[in-house]
């Protein structure tokens, strides 16, 4: 993944100011969202950056793994060839009804009468 991104960083102008993480450390930073997902502000609060940064660094890791062939899914075919044998899993849930709140209650944060 590394070397996809190091690719892109390549081939990228260098114009304007320098990015606040290196290559290594965006990796990093979009693989702990992906694993812990948390909000980009206290990615950000970790790692010294803006939330916002995060959130562009995310976007622009994701957008450069997905448009590399090496990360995409495989087709339908592949799965046909291979014979998988799929399960199909139901859950029956039944509906509960809830109380009604009282003639008093106003919904206000206290009871009315």
């Amino acid at each position: 993944m590394e070397a996809v991104l190091a690719e892109r960083e390549a081939q990228k102008k260098k114009s304007g100011r320098p990015a606040a993480l290196s290559v290594a450390e965006q990796l990093l930073l979009t693989l702990e969202f992906w694993r812990e997902y948390r909000t980009f502000a206290h990615l950000g609060d970790d790692w010294g950056v803006h939330e916002t940064t995060v959130h562009r660094t995310v976007e622009r890791v994701e957008a450069a793994l997905i448009a590399n062939p090496q990360f995409q899914m495989p087709k339908q075919r592949v799965f046909r060839e291979a014979q998988i044998v799929y399960s199909i899993v139901a859950v029956d849930a039944s509906e509960v009804p809830c109380e009604r709140p009282k003639k008093t209650y106003d919904g206000k944060g206290g009871l009315r009468s």
